[in-house]
């Protein structure tokens, strides 16, 4: 008789979590000789790694009060759906990833009604770095029977509250095994040794094409008159990004390439990356290149989120959250400006700040787990809790 399991995320890097953890599973269960049924809400890398995708969410993710709201309707309308599914057809087990606000609502449905229903949160939503109240928090201790940590901080954060918690370490260290080194990924792109390369990452959310690719496109464009012979590379993390990407790279009369499905090989090649803030950030110091790291919301929900709702966070990338201290630089809202991206930039582009820099790397790298082992850790731990 077929396990079944259900798994709930949203946006890019969800899906890419989701699908590692997948492959994971069903390893798992090949070893146990158990036959495995996944439906998920996630994305494409969900499905390729073998989940029957209930939903795409990958396309309406959000960050900031006012980003949310042309997505507000269609997320409550997955979340009707999803319920409706999971009362007609129970799982052996529900996994939660991230996506904190839909997933609390999934979190809350299956405890209250189907309370035999194990739930696991993987990656639980970062409110051991910051939170507006501790409701959040207390709603995913109700919610989960496990929590698989990817971070130690997080995982000790928990154990106070006294949740069962398990640190299996960070995904991308499994990922980030078969990676390219930077020679090979020049090789693959085109790229001669000598080259300057500066991978640009500017979103994986539609609101960041409005409010990070403008900026950061603007530093590139300093730069360009700075460097002459520089060469760009933008990764494409949803294709239907391209069209957008492209007009605003003619706009600013940049020379740069844009690639699909090239991510790792786009960065591994590059001698820096100017990117947004996000799981990305992780990716790109797992490969060893340097990054000035920059984000911006509306400044609407800038104002609100500082004045009213008293925010703040010690860092916003998760190379910084995980040493607690600012290994890569960090320009926020006001302080992403093109000048002072292009600072940092240059800054990095010298041999002795990049040593420190992959110094660093190497000391972070130390706290994120076991590399190979991690996916297999949490599916393990998964499979504890099944009948």
């Amino acid at each position: 008789m077929a396990i079944h399991i259900f798994i709930s995320t949203g946006e890019v890097s969800g899906d890419l979590q989701g699908a590692l953890l997948i492959n994971a599973l069903k390893r798992q269960a090949e070893k146990l000789e158990q036959e495995l049924e996944i439906v998920a809400l996630g994305g494409s890398r969900m499905a390729q790694a073998g989940a029957t995708l209930l939903e795409n969410t990958t396309k309406i993710g959000s960050v900031g009060i006012l980003e949310s709201l042309p997505y507000i309707l269609p997320t409550l309308q997955i979340q009707n759906r999803t319920q409706q599914y999971l009362r007609q057809n129970p799982p052996d087990l529900v996994i939660l990833i991230d996506y904190m606000g839909p997933n609390l609502v999934i979190g809350n449905f299956v405890r209250t009604v189907l309370t035999n229903v194990p739930v696991v949160y993987y990656i639980a939503p970062q409110v051991w770095v910051w939170s507006l109240s501790d409701r959040d928090t207390k709603q995913i201790i109700k919610n989960s029977d496990l929590i698989l940590a990817i971070f130690p901080e997080e995982a000790r954060f928990f154990a106070e509250k006294g949740v069962k918690v398990s640190w299996v370490g960070h995904p991308l260290l499994d990922k980030m095994i078969a990676a390219p080194t930077r020679s090979a990924a020049r090789a693959s792109l085109g790229i001669a040794p000598e080259e300057t390369v500066i991978t640009l990452v500017p979103a994986s959310r539609r609101q960041e094409l409005r409010y990070v690719l403008p900026v950061m496109l603007a530093a590139a464009k300093i730069i360009q008159t700075k460097i002459p012979e520089v060469k760009f590379l933008i990764p494409l993390s949803l294709e239907a990004f391209r069209q957008s990407i492209e007009k605003a790279v003619k706009d600013y009369n940049l020379k740069a390439t844009l690639l699909a499905d090239k991510n790792i090989e786009a960065i591994a090649a590059s001698d820096l990356a100017i990117t947004k803030s996000g799981t990305v950030n992780l990716e790109i110091a797992l490969l060893d290149v340097p990054q000035v790291v920059i984000y911006r919301v509306n400044p609407i929900t800038a104002w609100i989120a500082k004045k009213l709702l008293k925010f703040s966070i010690p860092f916003m990338s998760p190379p910084n959250l995980v040493l607690m201290k600012a290994i890569v630089p960090e320009l926020l809202q006001e302080q992403a400006t093109p000048e002072n991206i292009v600072k940092e930039a240059l800054n990095l582009l010298n041999p002795a700040n990049r040593s420190q820099v992959l110094a660093n790397y190497q000391l972070m790298r130390q706290s994120l787990g076991q590399e190979g082992r991690v996916c297999e850790k949490a599916a393990q731990e998964i499979f504890t809790l099944l009948p």
